[in-house]
């Protein structure tokens, strides 16, 4: 989390505040994949090219803690 300190003051101009829920979204995604010691690269070639396709009852499935679950058996 310390990355996420850091930057706060450059990340002042990356856009306008509709961009702040997105950057949000996507640290989570980082850190998440961070703590739970899951490769981001693999992750993100596993789920993006889904999310176009995948049903909205379903997105639990493509968190990073139901990736991990059901690939590490």
């Amino acid at each position: 989390m310390r990355p996420i300190a850091l930057g706060r003051r450059n990340w002042l101009h990356l856009g306008d505040e509709t961009a702040v829920p997105k950057i949000a979204a996507i640290t989570s995604i980082v850190e998440t994949c961070r703590r739970l010691d899951i490769n981001l690269r693999e992750y993100l070639s596993y789920v993006l090219p889904k999310l176009g396709a995948w049903p909205i009852t379903r997105v639990g499935e493509l968190t990073p803690t139901a990736w991990k679950a059901a690939n590490s058996g």
